[in-house]
C-alpha cells in the first residue's frame, strides 16, 4: 500500500469544529502535556479509527526522539520503548521532513526507515503521523495508531493536520512549564546552598587542596565533568565526597540546573520511593497533595546520591530504570514522567563486594560505575593538611566572632602526624574546638586533639632541674624518654594491645589513634614489644 503524504495546510473539516474546540479546551486548561494527551485521546476515539495518541519530544542536540506523552483512545498495549536514539545524518532527515509539513499515513513498517525515529519501537497496525513545529523549529511528532481491522482514511488525514496546532501548542506549554520548573529549583537550591553557607559555612566552601593532595581527582572531574556520564565517588566518610559532587556539576553544562544532594541512608526504607520519584494524592494514608521527587525536582541539573550503597533493593530496581530510560513513575501513579538529571552517586562501601553478596544489583552497579573517582583520605595526602587547617581556622574565626587565627608550626607538626579516621571533618572540628579552648586568642591544637601541652616548671628554689636535650643529668630522665618509657610499660601491661577495654590506650587515658601518633613520633617499636611480650608468654 502506498503511504501518501498531506499538506497540513488542508482546510478541517466542518464537522469537526465542535471536536477541535474541545481539544482546544483541553490544551489551555492543562500544562503538562502527558495529562492533556491522557485527556483528549479519548476525544479522539469519538471521529478516528485510532488506539492509541502519542506525543515524541525532538532533541536535536542530544540526537534522541523520545515518548513524553501517551493516551489510550481504545484499550490495548502500548509500544515498550519510548526512546529512540538517531545518529546526525537521521536526525537531519527527521527534521527536514519536518520543515516540509507533511503528514504521513504509514501502512508498511518498511516505511518507517524515511523519515527515521518518528516511530518507537513495538508499534504495531496503521500510523498516521504529523510534524509539532514551534516558533524555533521542529519540537515534536504526533502519533495516532490504528491495529488491524481499523484502518486510517484520507479524511482523517486531514482531521490530524487540523490537530497538529493544538498538539504543538501543547508540547510548547509542556516545554515552558519544565524550563520553569527547572529555573525555580536551580533557585531553591542555590537559595539552600547559600543559607547553608551562611548558617554553618559547610566544608565544601571551597576545594582546597587541587593542586596537591587532590590533583588526579580534579583532572579526572575535568575529563568526566563535560560529558553526562554517571559517576561514582568511592571514598571514606567525611574525606569530602560532596565537594567532588559539586566540581562535576558547576564543571558541566548543566552548571545552571539544580544540584541537589540526598543521603540514601538518611530515609526510612518505606519512604525511599516516595522520597525518590514522587507520590500522587491519595496514593498512600498521608498523601494530601502531590509531590515532586528528588528526581523530578533535580530536572536538567544533578542529583548527589551520598550513601547510595544504603538503598533497598525496590529503589534499586526503579533507579535503575530511571538511568535506562529517562523515565520514572509516582507512587501511585499511572503515567511514565521523563526526567533529564545526571547521577553523581557516593559510597563509603565496597559496592564490588555487595554486588557479590547479593545486596546490590549488579546491573545498576554498571549504571551507576561509568566513571569511578577514588577520593584518598586525609592521612594518605597530609601536604593538604597545612592549607586545610589554615582554611577551617579562619572559618571558625569569622563563625565565633574571633580575630583572625593560624596554626602554628608546632600545631601543625601535631595536626600532619595525626591520622584523621574522620579525615576533612574531624580536622574541621577540631580546628574549630582548638579555637574554643583558646578563647579566641590562640589555637589549642594539642588539647582539641586530646594531647594536652604539659604545664611549665614553676619557678623558685623547688624547680626541678632541666636536663639537656637527648641525655640523662644525674639520672633525671628527659621528658621525652620518660614518656617512650611509661608508653613501652603501659603496652606491656596490656600484652602488646593498643585498643579495647584492657588495651594500652585505655589504661593511659588517651584516644588510640593519639597513642600510634605520639609512638610514632617518639620512635616506640610497637610491633617489637608485641613480639617480646608474646614470647614472653
Amino acid at each position: 500500500m502506498d503511504n501518501p503524504s498531506y499538506p497540513t495546510g488542508t482546510r478541517p473539516v466542518e464537522r469537526h469544529a465542535t471536536l477541535l474546540l474541545e481539544i482546544w479546551r483541553e490544551v489551555c486548561r492543562h500544562l503538562q502535556i502527558p495529562e492533556s494527551v491522557e485527556l483528549i485521546a479519548p476525544l479522539l476515539a469519538r471521529r478516528l479509527p485510532a488506539d492509541l495518541a502519542l506525543v515524541r519530544r525532538i532533541d536535536a542536540a542530544g540526537g534522541v526522539v523520545e515518548t513524553v506523552a501517551l493516551g489510550h483512545c481504545r484499550p490495548g498495549p502500548a509500544p515498550s520503548r519510548a526512546r529512540s536514539e538517531l545518529t546526525p545524518e537521521a536526525m537531519q532527515r527527521l527534521i527536514a521532513w519536518c520543515h516540509r509539513r507533511q503528514v504521513l499515513r504509514l501502512a508498511d513498517r518498511s516505511a518507517t526507515a524515511e523519515p527515521p525515529g518518528i516511530l518507537p519501537e513495538g508499534t504495531d497496525g496503521e500510523v498516521l503521523a504529523g510534524p509539532l513545529l514551534a516558533a524555533d523549529g521542529p519540537a515534536g511528532v504526533l502519533l495516532l495508531t490504528a491495529r488491524p481491522p481499523r484502518q486510517f482514511r484520507d479524511e482523517h488525514a486531514e482531521l490530524l493536520a487540523a490537530l497538529l496546532d493544538p498538539f504543538a501548542v501543547a508540547l510548547d506549554n509542556d516545554r515552558r512549564l519544565r524550563e520553569l520548573t527547572s529555573l525555580r529549583e536551580a533557585v531553591e537550591a542555590e537559595n539552600r546552598s547559600l543559607l547553608t553557607k551562611l548558617g554553618r559555612l559547610d566544608i565544601s566552601d571551597s576545594i582546597v587542596g587541587a593542586e596537591t593532595g587532590l590533583r588526579e581527582v580534579m583532572e579526572q572531574v575535568a575529563r568526566v565533568a563535560p560529558s553526562d556520564a554517571p559517576v561514582l565517588v568511592l571514598g571514606e566518610t567525611g574525606s569530602g565526597k560532596e565537594v567532588v559532587a559539586r566540581a562535576v556539576h558547576t564543571r558541566s553544562r548543566r552548571a545552571r540546573g539544580p544540584f541537589l544532594r540526598i543521603n540514601c541512608g538518611a530515609i526510612p526504607p518505606e519512604l525511599v520511593d516516595s522520597e525518590l520519584f514522587g507520590h500522587e494524592k491519595g496514593s498512600f494514608t498521608g498523601a494530601v497533595a502531590e509531590r515532586k521527587g528528588w528526581f523530578e525536582r533535580a530536572d536538567t541539573g544533578t542529583l548527589f546520591l551520598d550513601e547510595v550503597g544504603e538503598l533497598p533493593p525496590a529503589a534499586q530496581v526503579r533507579l535503575l530504570r530511571v538511568l535506562q530510560d529517562g523515565q520514572l513513575e509516582r507512587v501511585g501513579g499511572e503515567r511514565p514522567v521523563s526526567v533529564d538529571v545526571r547521577i553523581v552517586a557516593a559510597t563509603h562501601r565496597d559496592l564490588e563486594a555487595m554486588v557479590g553478596d547479593g545486596r546490590f544489583r549488579q546491573d545498576l552497579w554498571y549504571r551507576i560505575a561509568v566513571f569511578p573517582i577514588r577520593l584518598p583520605p586525609l592521612r594518605e595526602r597530609p601536604a593538604d593538611v597545612p592549607a586545610l587547617a589554615a582554611h577551617f581556622a579562619l572559618r571558625s574565626s569569622r563563625r565565633l566572632g574571633m580575630p583572625p587565627l593560624a596554626p602554628t608550626a608546632e600545631d601543625v607538626g601535631l595536626l600532619v602526624t595525626y591520622p584523621w579516621p574522620g579525615n576533612v571533618r574531624e580536622l574541621a572540628a577540631v580546628i574549630e574546638r582548638a579555637a574554643i579552648l583558646g578563647d579566641g586568642e590562640r589555637l589549642e591544637v594539642a588539647l582539641a586533639l586530646g594531647t594536652p601541652r604539659p604545664p611549665a616548671a614553676a619557678p623558685g628554689p623547688m624547680a626541678l632541674p632541666l636536663s639537656r636535650p637527648g641525655g640523662e643529668e644525674d639520672g633525671f630522665v628527659p621528658l621525652e624518654a620518660a614518656m617512650a618509657r611509661h608508653i613501652e610499660a603501659a603496652l606491656v601491661r596490656a600484652r602488646g594491645r593498643v585498643e579495647g577495654r584492657r588495651g594500652a590506650a585505655a589504661l593511659l587515658g588517651i584516644n588510640p589513634h593519639t597513642l600510634r601518633s605520639r609512638m610514632r613520633k617518639l620512635g616506640v617499636d610497637w610491633k617489637r614489644l608485641r613480639r617480646e611480650v608474646g614470647a614472653a608468654e
